[in-house]
C-alpha cells in the first residue's frame, strides 16, 4: 500500500503526483525528484487557491509561494524546510540537470510524506490522516514488476520531465488571475474557501503528535546546501573531523564539517545542531573548534552553524554572527579570509568626483557617511534619503567605485522594481564605471561581470535556480546589494532576497526621512527618522540644485462639480442611458471623482488638451510642446484622450500623443522613444517615427510611471483627471521633472 494513500479521496491530483514519485524512487532518481517537486507545487497552489488565510505574493510561481510569510507561518519551519528541500532537489534535477542519487531520491520521497501529512492534516475536510501514521521505507523497494522490467531511455525520460515541468511553469499566473477580484469569486469557490478556512482552524486547535523526523531533515538539507555551494564532501576529512584541545576529559572533539582550501588549510567549519534547538546554541562549540583548527593550521576558519532551518555565519575577526541563506563557495571564503589583511582604509580612499561629488558636497557627505558606518561603526547596512533629481544613482556608483578600489567589494547587485529603472541604472554604470562590466540580468545571460542589475522577481527566480542558462548565485556571491527606492512593500514582497544574500546593504529612497515607514528603518537596523544620511528637497532647493514646482489650475466645472442628468442635452442623455451601468440603476448624477471613470466628456478633454498645447512648457524656441505626461483615469480614458488629441491635431499623424500603458502592447518600445524624444540638439528619431518626435504620452494608471524612469527629460505633467507632483526636479534650461504621485482635485499643468 502506498505511503500516500491518505491523499487519494480528497486530493487526487496531489496523490497522483506523490504516488508517482514513490514509484520512481527505486527506478529513476531524477524522475522521483521531479514528481516530488511537482507534488509540492500542486499542493501549495491548491492551498493558496483554497485558503483565504494565505496572502498571494508578487508572483504565483512555487518559489514565491513557498517564501510568502503567511504560508511559512501556516506550515511552520519544519514543513517549510522540507518543501524547500524538495523544490531545490527538483530544480537541480530538471533545470540544472545535475545528478540525483538514489539516496537523495529516497530522502525526497520521505520528506514528501511528512509534507503531505501536514497538508492533509491541515486542509482535509472529510477525514484527517491518523496521527500515528509513519513512513514505510519498505514500500520503495517493493517495486511493481512491470516497472522494474521497463527500460526507459534516459534521454526520452528527461524530455518528458522537461515537458511536464514546462506545463507546470505555463500555469504560473493562473492563480493570480483567478484570485485577482476576490469580491467576484464564483459561489462554489467561495463556499470551498470558507470550508477550508474552517478545516484549517480546527486542525490548528488540535495537539500535534506527528514525528516530522527533523534531525534527518537537518542533515539532509545541510548536505544539500553545502553541495549546492560546490563542497563535494567526499573525503573523510570533510566530516566528523577530529581536533584536539577541547575542554573535556578526552581533550578532543569532532567538527561536523570542515571546508578546506586548495592549500590544505581550513577556510570554514559548520557546526550542526539538532533542529529542536536554536542554531545559535552551536555558537560556542563552533568557536572552540575554530580555535583548535587555527592552532593546528595557523589560519582561522570562518564559522557557520545551523540547525537545518536557520544558518548563521560568524567571521569573528570582524563581525558578530549574522543569519545567512546557505553557505559560501570556496573562492568566496578564500576572498573573505584574504580581505582580513588586504583591505584598505575607506577613510583614506579618495572619492572619484568625476562620477559624483564635483561641486555637490552633499554627495561626498553621503558617501563618507556610508563608509564611516561600514568601517568605523562596523555596520553592514545603510540608508540614503535623497530628493529626486539630487543624483542618487551617481552617488551610489561613486560609492561602488570607492569600495572596489579599497578591496572591500568585488561583486555588486543593484535591484529595482521595474525594468525601465534597471535599464536606466545599467546605462549609468556603463557611462560612469565602464570597467565594472555591468550586466543587466533582465536581458543578459552571462555571469561574468562585477556589477549585476536586476528586477526583484528576476532575482527571486535566479536564487531559486528557475531560469535556465543563467547562473545561480550563492549567498556569498555579492559583497554589496543596492536597493533602489527602498520602501516597505519591497521588504514585504521580496524579503527572501535580503534573507538569502550575505552582503553589505545600501538602500536609496526619495521619500522624506520623516515619511519613511518603521519597517524600512528596521530593515536597515536604523532608528525611525534617522537614516545614514539625508538630503531633503528643501535643502536642495535652498542650495539651488533643484527648483520647486508650480501647479497651475485649469478650472473646469464638470471636473469640480460632477454631472447631473437633467443638465444634459437630449443627445447626451441618450448616451447616458446607453452606458453600461452594471447591475446598478441608472443614476441621476455622477460625482466629480467618478466623472472620468464613468463618462468621457468630449468637451472637457478638448479643453484640457487645448489648454496644454497653448500654455504647456515649450521647446525649440517656443514652437513645440515639450515632453509631457498625461495621467488618465484608466486604460479606456487614456485611449479616449489619444483619440481626442488626434482629432484636434490630425496634421501630427498620430505620432505626437501615444498611450503607453501596459495594455497598449507598446509600452517598452514607446517608453524608449519617449525617453529619447528630447535628447540632443540633433533631434534624434527612431524607426517609423522618423521626422516626428512624440511629445505627449498617456498613462492609464499613475503607478505605471513612477520616480526615476523618465526624470531627466519630462517638462510637464498634465492631468486629464488628476495630476501629480510632490518632489521636483533637476534644473535644466527649460526642463523640469515630476516625481511621486499625489492626487489633486482638479487638472493642473506643472511648470518650473
Amino acid at each position: 500500500m502506498s505511503n500516500f494513500a491518505f491523499l487519494a479521496a480528497e486530493f487526487p491530483p496531489v496523490h497522483e503526483a506523490a504516488a508517482e514519485a514513490e514509484r520512481q524512487a527505486g527506478v529513476s532518481p531524477t524522475a522521483a525528484a521531479f514528481f516530488a517537486g511537482k507534488t509540492v507545487e500542486v499542493a501549495v497552489k491548491w492551498a493558496f487557491r483554497s485558503d483565504p488565510g494565505l496572502k498571494l505574493p508578487h508572483q504565483d510561481n512555487i518559489a514565491a509561494l513557498l517564501h510568502e510569510p503567511s504560508f511559512r507561518r501556516a506550515a511552520g519551519e519544519a514543513v517549510f524546510a522540507k518543501a524547500r528541500y524538495i523544490n531545490t532537489l527538483r530544480n537541480r534535477a530538471v533545470h540544472e540537470e545535475k545528478r540525483v542519487s538514489p539516496g537523495e531520491a529516497a530522502g525526497a520521497v520521505k520528506e514528501l510524506f511528512h509534507f503531505c501529512f501536514w497538508f492533509a492534516r491541515t486542509y482535509a475536510r472529510c477525514g484527517r490522516p491518523a496521527e500515528g501514521l509513519s513512513f514505510d521505507a519498505a514500500v520503495l523497494t517493493r517495486r511493481d514488476e512491470a516497472l522494474k522490467k521497463a527500460s526507459v531511455h534516459i534521454a526520452a525520460q528527461q524530455a518528458e520531465i522537461k515537458k511536464q515541468q514546462a506545463d507546470l511553469d505555463g500555469k504560473n499566473g493562473e492563480l493570480t488571475r483567478l484570485l485577482a477580484d476576490k469580491q467576484n469569486l464564483d459561489d462554489e469557490l467561495k463556499k470551498a474557501r470558507a470550508e477550508v478556512a474552517a478545516a484549517r482552524k480546527a486542525a490548528e486547535a488540535l495537539p500535534q503528535h506527528h514525528d516530522y523526523d527533523e534531525a534527518e531533515t537537518r542533515d539532509r538539507f545541510i548536505d544539500l546546501l553545502l553541495r549546492e555551494a560546490g563542497w563535494a564532501l567526499d573525503n573523510k576529512e570533510d566530516t566528523e573531523f577530529r581536533v584536539e584541545g577541547m575542554p573535556n576529559a578526552k581533550n578532543e572533539g569532532f567538527v561536523d564539517y570542515v571546508l578546506w582550501g586548495a592549500d590544505g588549510k581550513p577556510l570554514g567549519l559548520v557546526e550542526a545542531k539538532r533542529t529542536q534547538r536554536e542554531a545559535r546554541e552551536g555558537q560556542q562549540q563552533a568557536k572552540l573548534y575554530a580555535d583548535a583548527l587555527e592552532t593546528r593550521y595557523g589560519q582561522r576558519p570562518v564559522i557557520f552553524y545551523s540547525n537545518g532551518y536557520e544558518h548563521w555565519i560568524w567571521d569573528d575577526t570582524r563581525y558578530p554572527p549574522r543569519q545567512i541563506g546557505g553557505f559560501y563557495k570556496r573562492d568566496e571564503l578564500e576572498l573573505l579570509i584574504q580581505r582580513r589583511t588586504t583591505q584598505k582604509e575607506l577613510a583614506e580612499t579618495r572619492i572619484n568626483t568625476t562620477i559624483a561629488g564635483h561641486k555637490r558636497p552633499y554627495q561626498q557627505r553621503a558617501i563618507r557617511a556610508i563608509t564611516k558606518s561600514f568601517e568605523a561603526d562596523g555596520e553592514r547596512k545603510a540608508l540614503l534619503v535623497m530628493a529626486t533629481g539630487s543624483g542618487k544613482t551617481r552617488t551610489v556608483i561613486a560609492l561602488v567605485d570607492l569600495l572596489m578600489r579599497a578591496g572591500w567589494v568585488k561583486r555588486v547587485l543593484f535591484l529595482a522594481d521595474r525594468i525601465a529603472l534597471v535599464n536606466q541604472a545599467t546605462g549609468a554604470f556603463k557611462a560612469h564605471l565602464p570597467d565594472c562590466a555591468p550586466i543587466n540580468l533582465v536581458t543578459e545571460r552571462t555571469s561574468e561581470g562585477r556589477v549585476f542589475l536586476s528586477t526583484y522577481p528576476t532575482m527571486v527566480n535566479l536564487i531559486d535556480g528557475k531560469q535556465q542558462g543563467k547562473a545561480k548565485f550563492g549567498p556569498g556571491h555579492f559583497d554589496l546589494v543596492i536597493i533602489d527606492e527602498a520602501h516597505r512593500s519591497v521588504y514585504q514582497r521580496f524579503r527572501a532576497i535580503f534573507e538569502y544574500f550575505d552582503s553589505f546593504l545600501v538602500g536609496l529612497t526619495a521619500t522624506p526621512k520623516d515619511e519613511v515607514d518603521h519597517n524600512t528603518y528596521s530593515l536597515f537596523d536604523l532608528e525611525d527618522g534617522v537614516p545614514t544620511d539625508a538630503y531633503s528637497l528643501d535643502e536642495a532647493v535652498a542650495d539651488r540644485y533643484l527648483v520647486p514646482p508650480k501647479a497651475i489650475s485649469v478650472p473646469l466645472k464638470i471636473v469640480r462639480s460632477g454631472l447631473r442628468y437633467d443638465d444634459l442635452s437630449e443627445e447626451e442623455k441618450d448616451q447616458w442611458d446607453m452606458l453600461e451601468w452594471g447591475e446598478e440603476e441608472i443614476p441621476d448624477s455622477v460625482e466629480p471623482a467618478e466623472v472620468n471613470k464613468r463618462l468621457f466628456n468630449t468637451d472637457t478633454a478638448d479643453l484640457v488638451i487645448a489648454h496644454l498645447m497653448r500654455n504647456g512648457l515649450k521647446v525649440e524656441g517656443g514652437d513645440r510642446l515639450g515632453k509631457t505626461i498625461i495621467f488618465a483615469k484608466n486604460q479606456a480614458h487614456a485611449v479616449f484622450i489619444e483619440a481626442r488629441f488626434n482629432a484636434a491635431y490630425p496634421n501630427l499623424a498620430g505620432h505626437f500623443a501615444r498611450v503607453i500603458t501596459y495594455e497598449s502592447g507598446l509600452r517598452p518600445d514607446v517608453d524608449r522613444r519617449f525617453l529619447e524624444a528630447n535628447q540632443g540638439a540633433a533631434h534624434r528619431h527612431l524607426g517609423r517615427y522618423a521626422g516626428h518626435r512624440h511629445r505627449c504620452a498617456g498613462s492609464g494608471e499613475p503607478r505605471l510611471l513612477q520616480t526615476g524612469a523618465i526624470e531627466d527629460e519630462v517638462l510637464a505633467d498634465d492631468g486629464a483627471r488628476y495630476a501629480a507632483l510632490r518632489e521636483p526636479v533637476r534644473p535644466r534650461p527649460g526642463q523640469g521633472v515630476f516625481s511621486r504621485l499625489r492626487l489633486l482635485p482638479e487638472p493642473r499643468v506643472l511648470r518650473r
